[in-house]
């Protein structure tokens, strides 16, 4: 028994190695997927309407199009879209921005409050229809409910979970995404346009990101195929439109990456076009904008409020307003941002001042994403030792017995190597959440090739230094050790994943690349484990039948 211990030790560590990541993945994803703002129980109250004189009303109505996953470069597309920049050569345009994580309901939820996700309380991820949470926070549907006009919106059934129920007049929603179901949204919209009795009408086409995601991604026909019939929607619903005094707004919630999928943190998925043209508008090409100003720019020119919660800003070089409008529009957006500043400060318990000499608005913004930073910061500081010290001390270990294992070091280092040469650049798969067709497929396939790559290490090493010719015990305490300084290599990213973003998701969400690093370290690290324990048993079985024959 004394002779096998550090054998019964190893593979007790490594049961305890794939248990424990195999829990921790799992906490972390279900606390993701939980996150709640830190103003879920305190939303800030919205402000009041305004009340412009009917012959003031920059708009009578604004249509708002959004375009799912319609990439920015997609949209320039003359031969693909041509009504879209048609519109660009009437209206205002530019090119705008979200954050992480940049999936559809973070994406809604950013477009109709003007909040970040960390604050916007609407889902961090995507869900099942089911699990999906309606918004807590004020938003462009309530505001402009609250202020008497009329709200209406056609399009996929997850709105119908986010959006107040209460706060929408009339409504269409889907189950589908592909080109048929964007046919029944439109035809539920039309309706609604042609009566006049609608001021905010919200209209979302899906089926470019269906094609993103089920017909070859943006390099496949398909996709300018279906952007192609977006642009023959969007021509259909502006048609029904004088846009002497109605506005259109056309947008998108994310791109897609060009194998198709998103949710990442690539350039590519993170930039949305945005067109606004008719009634109101400024016409030109304008500086970059960020997803959260569109919100309170919706509610600017319907004369509802800004939305509470907002941290974006009136768009106000695009819109023509009168002089006096602006001037009041400006004042309620800084008694907005200061009541979320307050609101923020209270939640988060350790409140920065405004910085007045960036602004008023741009100060009280900037004061709420530092007071974040701040925190997190904090946080982070406490977490860094422990995952240091482990990073260090195997290190020191490994230095000390250099010359024992340095064959050993060497097939980790190859396995270390391989697995991101095949997932990169065989496999082509990007280190980010917009990889990820499919938690089930996604763990599959780096299961698949981790237990592989590690057995075929393992294999060429036992060969090369004979050690099928040695003793049962030597051969698995070898790979026990082979094992070990994998999973060492493996949990470098996790070590890192930790220190900056803890065991789970609180009050804050994640540096997602990071993340995701340390995700696909612990899938590794449980699939090394359960493989190092397979090849531990093969390996000694191997050296008891070379020894009898």
């Amino acid at each position: 028994m004394k002779k096998n211990r550090w054998i019964i030790i190893g593979i007790a560590f490594f049961v305890i190695v794939a248990i424990g990541n195999y829990i921790w993945v799992n906490a972390q994803m279900d606390s993701l997927y939980a996150f709640r703002s830190l103003l879920h129980d305190a939303p800030p109250a919205p402000g009041e309407a305004f009340d412009w004189a009917q012959e003031e009303e920059p708009t009578r109505r604004v249509v708002f199009i959004l375009v799912d996953a319609l990439r920015n470069d997609t949209s320039h597309k003359t031969d693909v879209m041509p009504y879209l920049n048609e519109l660009r050569t009437q209206g205002a345009w530019a090119t705008s921005h979200s954050q992480l994580p940049s999936y559809s309901a973070p994406g809604y939820s950013v477009i109709g409050t003007g909040a970040w996700p960390h604050l916007s309380d609407g889902p961090a991820m995507n869900l099942d229809y089911e699990n999906i949470p309606t918004w807590t926070q004020d938003n462009i549907f309530s505001a402009a409910h609250r202020a008497g006009l009329k709200t209406a919106i056609s399009g996929y059934y997850w709105f119908e979970k986010l959006i107040p129920q209460n706060d929408v007049d009339a409504s269409f929603y889907t189950p589908d995404e592909d080109s048929a179901a964007d046919r029944a949204v439109v035809d539920a919209a039309l309706p609604w346009i042609e009566s006049g009795d609608y001021q905010l009408i919200f209209i979302h086409l899906d089926q470019v990101d269906y094609a993103g995601h089920h017909e070859g991604g943006p390099q496949d026909p398909r996709w300018d195929a279906a952007a192609g019939r977006v642009d023959d929607h969007i021509r259909e619903i502006v048609s029904q439109l004088d846009l002497e005094l109605d506005t259109v707004i056309i947008t998108s919630d994310h791109g897609q990456i060009d194998s198709g999928g998103h949710g990442g943190h690539e350039e590519i998925v993170l930039t949305e076009p945005l067109v606004l043209a008719g009634a109101g508008i400024t016409p030109g090409q304008y500086p970059d904008t960020e997803m959260v100003d569109i919100a309170p720019t919706v509610t600017a020119l319907l004369g509802a409020n800004i939305p509470a919660i907002s941290q974006g800003h009136i768009l106000f070089d695009m819109l023509t307003f009168l002089p006096e409008q602006e001037t009041a529009l400006k004042e309620a957006q800084d008694t907005q941002l200061r009541q979320l500043h307050a609101a923020y400060s209270e939640a988060i318990g350790d409140p920065l001042p405004i910085r007045e000499d960036f602004g008023v608005v741009d100060g009280t913004n900037f004061a709420v994403d530092a007071m974040l930073l701040q925190q997190e910061e904090k946080t982070r500081r406490l977490r860094f030792n422990l995952p240091v010290a482990l990073a260090i001390l195997p290190a020191y270990l490994i230095f000390r017995s250099w010359k024992k294992i340095k064959w050993l070091f060497a097939g980790a280092i190859a396995y270390f190597i391989l697995f991101n040469i095949y997932y990169a650049f065989i496999a082509k798969r990007a280190y980010s959440l917009s990889s990820v067709a499919g938690l089930e497929s996604f763990t599959q396939f780096n299961a698949v090739t981790a237990s592989v790559l590690l057995g075929g290490i393992w294999l060429f090493l036992m060969l090369k230094l004979g050690f099928f010719k040695k003793g049962a015990s030597e051969i698995a305490e070898t790979t026990i050790i082979l094992t070990i300084l994998t999973l060492y290599l493996v949990s470098l990213p996790i070590l890192w994943h930790y220190a900056v973003n803890g065991f789970m998701v609180t009050w804050y969400l994640p540096n997602f690349p990071i993340m995701f690093r340390g995700f696909l370290g612990m899938i590794q690290s449980i699939m090394v484990a359960v493989t190092g324990i397979v090849l531990t048993g093969v390996g000694a079985l191997a050296a008891q039948l070379t020894k009898k024959s």
